[in-house]
């Protein structure tokens, strides 16, 4: 018990600190939780293998985040938005791989190690990106929308490269993939039919927009009657947390279902209730989660090939930025909200370490490529709040 009160006073602390001190600089929030795990993890070692386990249950910020920002956008909107987040999103992913596959081949990597690459570099970070749009008041801008859509369509786009990435596995890894540890995620759908799994699945989502929309406001106004706040909370949280967990159940993102929930409510008069009794978790959460993202830096690795890795990380983020300034141009966005656009999504994210995991549990790609990887997605993370400063001052 003490060991575990210990641990939430450094990462508490170490936020309080690292935090204001980094808003203060004008860095914005989430470059002060990661330096803040930089600090308790690589740097003083005041945390750790607790930190991974951390990882997974601060991940739920993500989801509800999504949830709040459905919660925003009434369906009308998105339907507004159709064009951009099959266009802009699916160019994008399909684009980045075929970029990245081609620089893995032009420095000797097989074919399929650079499709994995690609899927797991496509991947932008939608806590970091939608978290720093919303502080800056960018988000309704047309940059800002440009930036949901796609970040909506590589959410979705997880879906299909878990489905599809083990298809690419090498038989020459598959004795140092993870051998006993690898971990299998059994769903409800695990040895049914096609057929069946596609009507399960249906029904599940449309389950949830019914349910959402018919059943949603008796349920609400009686536990709305109760009058008692912790009630409302604990329910407000459940709804999120049981849609999440149908979702992974049903092998679907949990981000994804909230998402949809939130969309589904958008136009309830309990919408503002749900957002100001949820925020205060998904702003915890997400900290926690950017806190063991700097806490699970290999900083040994980093030093003894710094220079690689740096060069990996700018590589990555310059060739993500020419792709979504050229998809930018082609979809007519203006000078200033294309910029926004090239500089917002040109990190990896978080979906990034679930998918690297993956792989390599999959025999995909090797480990030691897998470690490199990891840091490039966390630089490029950390660099990230830099290419909105320069946006902010500069552009």
């Amino acid at each position: 018990m003490t060991s575990l009160l210990l641990s939430a006073f450094i990462y508490l602390i170490s936020a309080a600190i690292a935090v204001p001190l980094s808003k203060r600089l004008g860095l914005g929030s989430v470059l002060g939780y990661l330096i803040a795990g930089i600090l308790i993890g690589p740097v003083f070692g005041l945390v750790g293998q607790e930190t991974e386990s951390i990882q997974h249950v601060a991940e739920f910020g993500v989801v509800l985040m999504l949830f709040l920002v459905g919660l925003e956008l009434e369906p009308h909107k998105l339907w507004q938005l159709r064009y951009k987040l099959l266009g802009l999103g699916g160019l994008q992913v399909i684009l980045t791989i075929a970029a990245i596959t081609g620089i893995a081949l032009l420095v000797g990597q097989p074919w399929t190690v650079g499709v994995a690459a690609g899927c797991v570099l496509a991947m932008s970070s939608t806590a970091i990106v939608l978290q720093t749009l919303g502080e800056k008041n960018l988000l309704n801008s047309q940059g800002g929308q440009a930036c949901f859509s796609v970040l909506l369509f590589q959410d979705i786009a997880v879906i299909p490269m878990l489905a599809l990435l083990p298809l690419l596995a090498m038989p020459e890894l598959a004795g140092h993939a993870g051998g006993g540890e690898a971990e299998t995620t059994a769903t409800l759908l695990d040895g049914l039919s096609s057929w069946l799994k596609t009507l399960i699945i249906l029904g599940v989502v449309g389950g949830i927009v019914v349910g959402g929309h018919y059943l949603s406001r008796p349920v609400f106004r009686y536990i709305a009657e109760s009058r008692l706040r912790e009630v409302y909370t604990a329910f407000a949280l459940m709804l999120v947390v049981g849609i999440a967990a149908l979702m992974n159940l049903v092998g679907l993102s949990p981000a994804l279902g909230a998402f949809l929930a939130g969309v589904v409510l958008a136009d309830s008069e309990y919408r503002h209730a749900l957002e100001s009794t949820l925020d205060p978790f998904k702003g915890l959460l997400l900290g926690l989660f950017f806190i063991t993202v700097g806490a699970g830096m290999n900083f040994g690795l980093l030093a003894s090939e710094f220079f690689t890795i740096l060069g990996m990380t700018v590589g990555v983020m310059v060739v993500k930025a020419a792709v979504l300034y050229a998809l930018g141009k082609a979809f007519r966005l203006k000078r200033l909200d294309n910029q926004l656009f090239s500089l917002s999504l040109s990190q990896a994210g978080e979906f990034g370490f679930v998918l690297i995991s993956f792989v390599v549990q999959h025999a995909v790609m090797p480990s030691a490529m897998g470690e490199r990887l990891m840091l490039v997605v966390a630089l490029s993370m950390l660099l990230t709040p830099t290419l909105f400063i320069v946006y902010e001052k500069l552009l």
